[in-house]
């Protein structure tokens, strides 16, 4: 049962829910309590309870019965966070739509600068930074922040097409319920999520507005982070990337935006199959292989900016398929890497591998909490990447 609000708000702010007791709390509060005096009617909370294990549906239920425009939704079975995202827009009566995962929380001052943005321009999608925040307190600046600088006006991805390489989440963009209805947008079910939800509301966008400032902080760390969890879900990366492609292919058939999805597509392929705390060791060259495929399938006619450098290489040797040579570069560079830290070089796959080091930082431990988000180090390579013909 959901109580619907009195007056449509201009923000919906939908929270998935699955298997984060400790850090539920923090995240409601650093919204509701965020919410300025007098603009309570302005914004709605709503929590969707993914068939949560723990204590959380409780405590939703505890928690929406002392707040007013607090939402709850209580699904019957696990559906995912993808899933379980549009089961919270489905009841979601506002203007605008904001997804904020369970275990991260805001900071102070954000939803009113939010609420002054999205009435000051009228986006058909806010762009939003962050930061990362560690176990131990430490907060990490994300590698594409930089790119939402000095964009003051309302912009388009024609003028600012480098926003396509910023983090391609869900969390960090506020997006107009109409435009998504418009763009035949939703959640599909499996890891890798964001992947055809992101990128299409940046591309098919007229009004985009970028507030720089940090107005999401996002937690690492976690046990079950998808970064840390080995497990063959990760082959649906492809299929997101295939619901991706068909889209633009369909609603914005533009060669020179193929070719750059494709460049951040194969980039982050390399991310997985990389990363030993991803894929089994018997899974990885099952991985590439895919890749591979996907490589011969979506190349561009007429190529496309590759990154430079060691990921340019690792590109090169997708594109041919030469699984031999890619495991040999990738033990060589790690080995390579541990001997500049002075560490023993007969292990493999140390958490501050040079592969790890460069691993996008998605996460997520069950069905209703994967996420993903963009590749670090391979998303620098590519801005100074140049063009393959």
């Amino acid at each position: 049962m959901v109580n619907e609000p009195t007056h449509a708000p201009l923000l919906s702010i939908v929270v998935p829910v699955y298997g984060v007791e400790a850090y539920l709390y923090q995240c409601l509060e650093s919204i509701r309590a965020d919410i300025p005096a007098g603009e309570s009617d302005a914004v709605e909370l709503i929590a969707v309870d993914d068939a949560s294990p723990d204590g959380c549906g409780e405590m939703l239920r505890s928690y929406a019965a002392g707040h007013d425009r607090v939402r709850v939704v209580h699904l019957s079975s696990n559906v995912g966070l993808g899933l379980a995202r549009n089961a919270g827009l489905d009841v979601a009566t506002g203007r605008y739509v904001w997804f904020i995962d369970s275990d991260d929380w805001v900071p102070p001052g954000t939803i009113p600068a939010v609420l002054d943005r999205l009435r000051q321009h009228q986006p058909d999608v806010l762009m939003l930074d962050h930061l990362r925040v560690h176990e131990d307190g430490r907060r990490e600046v994300d590698a594409s922040s930089h790119l939402l600088r000095g964009i003051a006006d309302v912009t388009r991805l024609d003028d600012q097409p480098h926003l396509l390489r910023v983090q391609h989440t869900a969390w960090n963009k506020v997006v107009r319920r109409d435009f998504l209805d418009q763009l035949e947008l939703r959640f599909f079910p499996g890891w890798y999520e964001d992947i055809p939800f992101s990128h299409p509301l940046l591309i098919g966008a007229e009004k985009i507005s970028v507030l720089d400032r940090v107005c999401y902080l996002y937690r690492q760390g976690r046990h079950g982070a998808i970064t840390s969890t080995r497990s063959g879900r990760h082959f649906d990366a492809f299929a997101q990337y295939e619901r991706l492609l068909d889209w633009v292919a369909r609603r914005h058939p533009d060669e020179r935006l193929r070719a750059e999805l494709f460049q951040l597509m194969i980039s982050h392929y390399l991310v997985v199959v990389g990363n030993d705390d991803r894929l089994h060791p018997h899974l990885r060259r099952d991985f590439f292989r895919r890749a591979a495929a996907h490589y011969r399938r979506y190349l561009p006619t007429g190529g496309y900016p590759l990154p430079t450098g060691v990921t340019g290489l690792k590109h090169r040797l997708v594109g041919r398929g030469d699984w031999l040579a890619y495991s040999a570069l990738r033990q060589a560079h790690r080995v390579a890497g541990r001997l500049r830290r002075g560490a023993p070089a007969g292990g493999v796959g140390t958490a501050a591998s040079p592969v790890n080091a460069d691993e996008d930082p998605g996460r997520g431990a069950d069905v209703a909490t994967t996420r993903d988000g963009g590749n670090t180090a391979d998303r620098r390579d590519a801005l100074a990447g140049s063009r393959l013909p």
